[in-house]
């Protein structure tokens, strides 16, 4: 019988050192971007992009989601948040980390923790985190918002994991109203073909204050406000 268990190899790129766990024939382990362990077959990127006015680095891979290019939902979010400079902030699916480092270059007197159940999305963040001269940023391997709570925020962003299906999606809102402060927010993205009525009528039930901050292209972003 042919001997098909995993094995770790180490990959150098750019900087950074990887693992790669595939099996005995060299083929990764399918997976999707939500995978606690993602065992897809490396594939190191890196992106230039200037987001708010900051030129930033990414390094990105494989096994993550939006590897090619920062998509454009998160792109528009970005545009659009409202982020003072002492807040802090929350960034539930962090990815490589380019809503989150943003976040916190804008809040550079304040925090910015970065969430994943991903560990190479946690891997990447940090790494772009420090090749993007970023200190002021916790980035934790969590399931949604449990590694945080009894913590409080200013502000929440997410761009959801709109495949991991509704109930996830809505868990995140739940868990989101109980993690702000008063008068915080919730900023998300979503695209009106995968839920963004149904999304929105859903954060009007937790939140009560919601409003449509923007659209394109068929994304909308919402800001939802706690009221106590």
């Amino acid at each position: 019988m042919t001997d098909k268990s995993n094995f770790v190899s180490l990959l150098y790129f750019k900087g950074l050192f990887f693992y790669i766990k595939s099996n005995r024939e060299g083929r990764a382990l399918t997976d999707h971007y939500y995978s606690a362990k993602p065992t897809a077959t490396h594939e190191l990127n890196e992106l230039q992009a200037t987001l708010r006015g900051k030129d930033f680095t990414f390094i990105t891979d494989a096994g993550v989601f939006s590897k090619k290019a920062i998509d454009f939902g998160s792109q528009l979010l970005i545009q659009s948040m409202d982020i003072a400079r002492d807040h802090r902030v929350l960034d539930v699916g962090c990815g490589y980390g380019p809503i989150g480092l943003s976040a916190a270059s804008l809040a550079d007197l304040g925090t910015v923790t970065m969430l994943d159940i991903n560990e190479r999305a946690i891997q990447l963040s940090q790494d772009n985190a420090n090749r993007n001269g970023l200190a002021n940023v916790n980035i934790i391997q969590s399931d949604l918002l449990d590694k945080v709570k009894g913590q409080y925020f200013d502000r929440i962003l997410t761009n959801p994991p709109i495949r991991a299906g509704k109930d996830i999606v809505h868990r995140i809102f739940a868990e989101a109203y109980s993690a702000l402060v008063s008068r915080g927010q919730l900023w998300i993205v979503i695209q009106k073909k995968q839920g963004a009525p149904s999304a929105f009528t859903k954060l009007q039930e937790i939140f009560g204050d919601v409003q449509e901050v923007t659209k394109d292209k068929g994304y909308r972003i919402f800001k939802a406000t706690k009221i106590d």
